[in-house]
Parts: C-alpha cells; sequence; structure tokens
C-alpha cells in the first residue's frame, strides 16, 4: 500500500558517504591492475620473397587480412597489400573475396 519510507537527513548522509567509499574502492582496484601494454603496428610489411614469412604462411589454414596483421603486427592495410603481392607472384591463392574481405590460401 505504501511506498518506501522516506530517511531522514542523517540516514541520507550514511547511504552517500557507504557509496562514495565503495566507488573509492572500485577505482582502486581498476587502477591497481597491470596496463596493457599497446605496442604500435608497424607500417611497412614483410618481405614477401622470404622463406621465414612464406614458412609463417605454410603454417595458417587461412589467409586474410586480419590473420597475417596480427601475425606480423602490421597494420590492416599493409596486410592487404602484403596478400596482393604474394597473389601476385604466384605464392598464394585467391579463394574468395568481396569488397569487404578477401581470403586467400597457400599453394
Amino acid at each position: 500500500m505504501g511506498g518506501k519510507k522516506k530517511l531522514n537527513l542523517k540516514q541520507m548522509e550514511r547511504m552517500q558517504d557507504k557509496k562514495d567509499e565503495q566507488d573509492k574502492e572500485k577505482k582502486k582496484k581498476e587502477k591497481a591492475g597491470a596496463p596493457k601494454e599497446r605496442k604500435p603496428s608497424a607500417v611497412i610489411s614483410p618481405d614477401s620473397r622470404s622463406e621465414k614469412t612464406l614458412s609463417e604462411l605454410k603454417k595458417m589454414h587461412v589467409l586474410t587480412p586480419y590473420s597475417v596483421a596480427t601475425r606480423f603486427n602490421i597494420r590492416i592495410s599493409a596486410a592487404k597489400d602484403f596478400l596482393e603481392q604474394l597473389q601476385e607472384n604466384g605464392a598464394i591463392q585467391l579463394v574468395s573475396g568481396s569488397h569487404n574481405i578477401k581470403i586467400y590460401k597457400v599453394d
């Protein structure tokens, strides 16, 4: 029938103090964690004729720009260019693709 009882000023102050303490504890816990280190991605793509890079690519089942970019720590645009170079050289073959994503496989 009724509703929640209206708190008096002293009770409201206590509740606000508890909330402030909880917020401070949460912030301390968040700051205490080790920050993640972000390594800047390289713009220069790896050498397309190198045996080391080709052996790395052969280990991968599917070649997409994202997978190559994460493997070699390069930007996705550089990975797209790298894959196109490899396709021109005949090292990889285009399996499927659209204007958004292209999927390659190693010959």
